[in-house]
């Protein structure tokens, strides 16, 4: 069997397209955050475990290989000749130093990042972190620090640890070895176990605002005009990670294309809703389909939450207040996308799961909408 080269396995915690949150320096919008650890970190008391959750693509990973690098390149807590030094005032480091550089090459022996593996038997990387990955960690705070200091472990993500991991994970969480401080990224927290949960201090990350999200993305090689940054954070949610996506795909573009064939509705545009059917369904148009279908579902849900709260959100695309307007004045319009938007998604997911006809299945969803859009109309 062949063994996949190292520089050809996918990094699981990375955004195709972005550098590796080990490479971004700057963190945008979480000053907040920073703050609390500093404090933390200037008590003398700090926790062995943290918790940093919030939404998919916000900052967490980078939050935590910035505090990584804060935490190793800290010296010695002994004092010194001319006593401790000054409480510190942000977690920036120097980015051209030895330790920089071989924290993000992954050869700084003070660091362990617990991640999902790769499969070299199916080509593929694995859904969950398995326990040998955990039992790595664990031999790892086994050895002997080099330098008898601090030795940090980045878990990413650690809703994607499966039991046995999680339990391993538990176990040393409970029983922290001497210096050893874990940082473990968690997209849905709630997923994780109580026990670990209790055993973490946790920092919550929220989503970004348009003008911290377009700095990120910027900082980070993303472009975005300033005419589309609201645009652009309302789609993706406050997400860097979402925002690369849909820059990457042109997602804006795509969305406008939606609002306008939704605005033919409750009598689709049987033309337009072919041709955006078929731009999910060409060869590599994997990542398409699955933008269409996020944007879909996004629309659904901006709909069922204007009829339900009587407010418009900022237009993410030019018309798109006119349709929710038009869409959403039924007294039970809220219900019926909420359920439409809960049954699509359904739909999707048992459709890619067996493979059906990608132009199919986004042609079905689209005349589902048809068809609730005239059931409402005549109401």
């Amino acid at each position: 069997m062949a063994t996949t080269a190292p520089e050809d396995i996918p990094e699981p915690d990375r955004i195709e397209g972005a550098p590796h949150p080990r490479e971004t320096a700057r963190l945008f919008g979480h000053e907040a955050a920073e703050a609390t650890f500093l404090s933390a970190f200037s008590s003398g008391r700090l926790h062995h475990g943290w918790l940093i959750s919030g939404p998919r693509g916000v900052g967490k990973a980078t939050l935590a290989w910035r505090i990584a690098r804060f935490l190793l390149d800290a010296p010695a807590e002994d004092g010194g000749l001319f006593g401790a030094p000054a409480p510190p005032e942000t977690l920036d480091t120097p980015e051209d130093t030895p330790l920089a550089r071989r924290l993000r090459a992954l050869s700084e022996p003070r660091l362990f990042l617990l991640r999902r593996p790769w499969d070299d038997k199916n080509s593929r990387l694995r859904q969950e972190i398995t326990v040998e990955e955990a039992r790595a960690l664990k031999s790892f705070f086994s050895m002997s620090a080099a330098d008898g200091g601090r030795r940090v472990a980045i878990i990413d993500a650690a809703d994607e640890l499966n039991t046995s991991a999680a339990n391993a994970v538990l176990k040393l969480l409970e029983e922290p070895p001497a210096g050893a401080t874990f940082f473990l990224v968690a997209h849905q927290p709630h997923r994780l176990l109580p026990t670990i949960r209790s055993r973490c201090r946790e920092l919550r990350l929220s989503a970004l605002a348009p003008d911290a999200l377009a700095q990120a993305l910027t900082a980070a090689g993303g472009e975005v005009a300033e005419d589309q940054a609201q645009a652009l954070a309302e789609l993706a949610g406050g997400s860097v990670g979402e925002a690369f996506r849909l820059t990457n795909l042109d997602g804006l573009k795509l969305y406008a294309l939606l609002i306008d064939l939704f605005a033919s509705l409750p009598r689709l545009d049987r033309p337009r809703a072919l041709a955006l059917a078929e731009l999910g369904a060409g060869r590599g148009a994997e990542a398409q389909f699955d933008l269409i279908l996020s944007l879909i579902d996004l629309f659904l849900t901006r709909l069922a939450r204007a009829a339900a709260t009587r407010q418009l959100p900022p237009e993410a695309a030019k018309g798109e207040s006119a349709l929710l307007t038009r869409l959403a004045d039924h007294p039970e319009a809220a219900r019926h996308w909420a359920e439409i938007a809960q049954s699509l998604a359904q739909r999707a997911r048992r459709g890619k799961a067996v493979n059906l006809d990608p132009a199919a299945l986004l042609m079905d969803m689209v005349l589902t909408l048809e068809k609730t859009a005239g059931t409402l109309a005549q109401r």
